[in-house]
């Protein structure tokens, strides 16, 4: 059991937990993800890594309310626990095997989206804590689903934008990017983190301003150890899996469309056999047993 040491509501249907998980929090990196039951029989979610600490043996997580298995997780309290969480998963960023050297020599942006913001914390943090403060946008609907903003504001250069106007910069997370490179702002690199549909046109426009990005695909993911195939996507003329070979990658040579498209499909039981009988032994990835992993 991994208890919940504190629980705290960031939006609307967005809660933060703290769980007590130490050899989770010995071996995790900014970019990896964890698969959280909440009891023995529920639903296994895989969840981005939004913070963790070595020396207090915690993780922490951000679950937004979704369904009947992500509410249960909503419904527990401080002082209750998480039936298993397992991780962490997946390649970590990118950014966790450079020195701080060649760090420092990189003008870096993110672009977060609703509750993509979480798991771009560890990643700024991790730059802050190595001497680079970079730029963030968290783009929101409006003011009352920004989240996070105190923890950010300390350790980067922090632009908000909302769809509304009502709160920072009016408009969508690429008019704010597109808005800062008018105003003199040059990026080597781009990470983008959100909803697809969010990371698709900021990738549109980052590939116009000739701006290497990179997207994780942390939406995508079911299972969370490729055996189930949700995560299936093309990127350039390769196959991968969100969960095995991933969760990110280079946002200039994902297929959006596809993997969109896909994930409509996957939701029904019609779909995933159409899928599977469609796709063949490339259907799954990573689980050893298929061959989808060649």
């Amino acid at each position: 059991m991994y208890p919940v040491l504190s629980k705290e509501k960031l939006s609307e249907n967005i809660y933060r937990f703290v769980v007590e998980a130490e050899n989770v929090s010995r071996h995790c990196l900014p970019g990896q993800f964890l698969i959280v039951k909440t009891f023995e029989n529920s639903e296994r979610i895989p969840l981005t890594i939004c913070d963790y600490d070595r020396e207090k043996k915690t993780v922490t997580i951000v679950v937004q309310t979704a369904g009947f298995s992500t509410q249960l997780m909503t419904d527990l309290k401080e002082g209750d626990a998480f039936y298993d969480v397992v991780g962490p998963l997946g390649k970590p960023s990118e950014l966790t095997g450079q020195t701080p050297e060649e760090l420092a020599e990189k003008k870096i942006v993110f672009v977060a989206g609703g509750v993509g913001t979480a798991p771009v914390y560890p990643q700024v943090k991790w730059l802050y804590e190595r001497g680079v403060k970079c730029d963030v946008i968290i783009g929101a609907k409006n003011k009352d689903l920004v989240i996070m903003e105190d923890e950010f504001k300390d350790i980067c250069n922090l632009y908000i934008t909302t769809d509304d106007g009502s709160y920072g910069r009016n408009g969508m997370v690429t008019k704010a990017l597109e808005d800062l490179v008018q105003e003199g702002k040059q990026y080597d690199l781009c990470i983008a983190i959100g909803p697809m549909i969010m990371m698709k046109f900021v990738c549109i426009l980052t590939k116009k301003l000739s701006i290497p990005t990179i997207v994780s695909m942390n939406p995508i993911m079911v299972d969370g150890t490729g055996m189930c195939g949700a995560c299936r996507l093309t990127v350039g003329d390769e196959v991968k899996f969100a969960c095995v070979d991933g969760p990110e990658f280079d946002g200039h040579l994902v297929n959006f469309d596809e993997a969109m498209k896909r994930q409509q499909i996957y939701k029904t039981e019609e779909g995933r056999a159409m899928l599977a009988a469609k796709e063949g032994k490339t259907h799954h990835g990573g689980c050893g047993n298929c061959g989808g992993e060649e």
